[in-house]
């Protein structure tokens, strides 16, 4: 998996996400926070937006705001986006993700294929 298949992989995650909080929260009143949150999301999954930028935002507006989603969110999701994201990761985790990061780049220089989804999934649960 090289990085353009990786970052396909991440939206793909989000997109996931935001279809499984828009449907749980459709039920909500238009002006709901939780129903607003969830629009974002999906309008971010939706375009070509820079996860990097919005995401890591939306994220924590998540965990503080509704905390009985963080559970649902993709752990994947919290490595790429990184930053403030690691803060709610254990250290253990981040040593796993980074090792699997480290095994995708050796993976792509060798010039091989590394399903990154399958060993994220074997290894953490939540990935």
């Amino acid at each position: 998996m090289n990085d353009t298949q990786y970052l396909q992989y991440c939206r793909q995650l989000w997109r996931q996400f935001s279809d499984t909080l828009g449907q749980r929260s459709q039920s909500l009143d238009p002006e709901n926070p939780l129903r607003q949150l969830a629009s974002e999301f999906s309008r971010l999954g939706e375009s070509d937006g820079d996860l990097y930028l919005e995401g890591p935002e939306l994220v924590q507006r998540l965990f503080s705001h509704h905390p009985e989603f963080a559970p649902t969110l993709p752990r994947s999701l919290l490595w790429f986006l990184g930053r403030d994201c690691l803060h709610v990761m254990a250290d253990e985790e981040i040593r796993l993700f980074q090792t699997l990061d480290d095994e995708r780049h050796a993976a792509a220089a060798r010039g091989e294929v590394f399903d990154y989804s399958g060993e994220a999934s074997a290894r953490l649960p939540l990935a």
